[in-house]
């Protein structure tokens, strides 16, 4: 069955980008990707609108452009308190990326999370129609699939996950981890980036659920449902970002960016200022090289942007503190007259511009503790030049690293490997960027952000409907 005899694409997230289409810095990987599947396959993408309502009605803004319809809702104070600062961002966002020191479990908390998702599902139910394949995406939404099935839902639905998902120990140190998992057997299909994050969800179902489990092949049963697991790693809209390395924007800032190099090699950094980036981890390794190799210390520096998020949750607020202390003591311990080692940005920028930042760029350093994708490492690549690219150096734990094997592989814990690669991307001849470069951009061309949107929709659309079933 081809995607086109389905009549829709029905997008849920936590937030949605405007239809009409931007290149701004605000955009991150996923809204570009799902912008993408959209413009392709038309439809509608539902979400919060990331605005604050005294009292929560339900009410639906749509607009329509470039190729599908937005529709977004306003939240309660107590809404965005609960479910996105608190549940979201508090406890699922630091647990599913391994810290469960920052993890803060509360019953309010959890409550606000369930509270939403289920004015979701009464919101954007009546937008559903009867052939409309239904994708929601991340972990803001996990109990969504039930809440639709409960409102009598028999479309496909799937989930996909851009987090990792964290091992079983792990997990179950959340109160409601049970509960949690229990609800992602409403979905037909569950999408993950990595075989390892798809493991861990396996083995927790399989060892903390009971003999209800029944598994056979990528297929999982539990309490009359069945639902396919899958290894789907985002990718990037290849051909449009090349097209903007190639613009007039990313030419202008590549050729403003070497003047300001004057002859110095750049190494750049692309990360929300999140403390799942491993951003102090990547500073220190950093200094480590300088302190390592003072006859390379002003052949290069390092620009760091790292645009805000989540201000108002607290850990956020402790990590800039920490980076801004980090990198001013790094710079006046290091820095001459005529040279300063670490630029540090706190803004973000249009994709344009990183575009021509990443050509200008030796190294791009790709650093997260971890990570469930990043697709920053994709777009350095796509943004070099053929025949004289920079290197990727790329932590072992971010998913993206299983694709791309070519780069500088490293662990992000250890200031030594993160030295030693900036000195191996460094003195690495042009013959082996060059080969290394062409087998990273084979790949994120071979998979880049349709081979990803037609590999999960493919196995949602073989999925039997519930009313197929029925």
């Amino acid at each position: 069955m081809e995607f086109g005899a389905l009549s829709r694409l029905i997008v849920i997230s936590n937030r949605v980008a405007p239809a009409e289409g931007s290149h701004s810095g605000a955009q991150g990987g996923l809204a570009v990707a799902l912008q993408s599947a959209l413009r392709e396959m038309g439809g509608i993408w539902f979400g919060w609108s990331g605005g604050q309502t005294d009292v929560f009605t339900g009410q639906v803004n749509l607009q329509r452009g470039d190729g599908y319809t937005t529709a977004t809702v306003d939240l309660e104070e107590q809404d965005i308190d609960e479910y996105y600062n608190g549940y979201a961002n508090r406890t699922l966002w630091p647990l599913f990326h391994y810290r469960m020191d920052l993890a803060e479990y509360e019953r309010g908390f959890a409550g606000g999370y369930q509270r939403v998702n289920e004015r979701f599902a009464d919101t954007v139910r009546p937008l559903i129609e009867q052939d409309d394949t239904v994708w929601i995406q991340d972990y803001h939404m996990i109990p969504l699939g039930q809440e639709l099935r409960r409102r009598g839902c028999a479309n496909r639905i799937g989930f996909f996950l851009h987090t990792p998902w964290p091992p079983r120990r792990l997990l179950a140190t959340l109160p409601e981890a049970n509960e949690l998992v229990e609800t992602l057997f409403a979905y037909d299909v569950l999408g993950f980036h990595t075989a390892e994050w798809l493991e861990s969800f396996c083995d927790f179902a399989r060892l903390e659920m009971g003999a209800d489990i029944e598994e056979d092949g990528d297929v999982i049963r539990f309490g009359g449902r069945t639902v396919r697991v899958i290894v789907c790693p985002i990718g990037i809209d290849t051909a449009e970002f090349r097209a903007l390395a190639a613009s007039d924007t990313a030419q202008h800032t590549c050729r403003q960016m070497e003047r300001s190099a004057v002859g110095r090699a750049m190494i750049v950094g692309v990360d929300r200022l999140d403390y799942s980036k491993g951003l102090e981890e990547r500073l220190l390794g950093f200094e480590r090289f300088l302190l390592e190799h003072p006859e390379e210390r002003k052949e290069l520096f390092l620009l760091q942007i790292a645009p805000p998020s989540r201000a108002s949750v607290g850990s956020y607020q402790r990590i800039r503190n920490t980076l801004e202390g980090l990198s001013g003591r790094i710079n006046g311990e290091h820095a001459d007259l005529d040279w300063v080692p670490i630029r540090y940005v706190n803004q973000g920028y249009p994709r344009d511009v990183l575009a021509g930042v990443y050509r200008a760029s030796r190294i791009g350093l790709v650093t997260p503790l971890r990570d469930g994708m990043n697709l920053v490492a994709k777009e350095y690549v796509a943004a070099q030049d053929p025949g004289d690219p920079g290197v990727l150096i790329l932590s072992r734990f971010a998913g993206a690293a299983a694709q791309m094997q070519e780069a500088v592989l490293v662990n992000p814990y250890s200031a030594e490997e993160i030295s030693d690669a900036i000195l191996t991307a460094l003195r690495m001849p042009r013959d082996e960027r060059i080969a290394r470069w062409r087998a990273l951009m084979d790949g994120v061309e071979r998979e880049d952000v349709m081979w990803w949107r037609k590999r999960f929709t493919d196995e949602l659309i073989a999925a039997p409907s519930l009313a197929e079933v029925d």
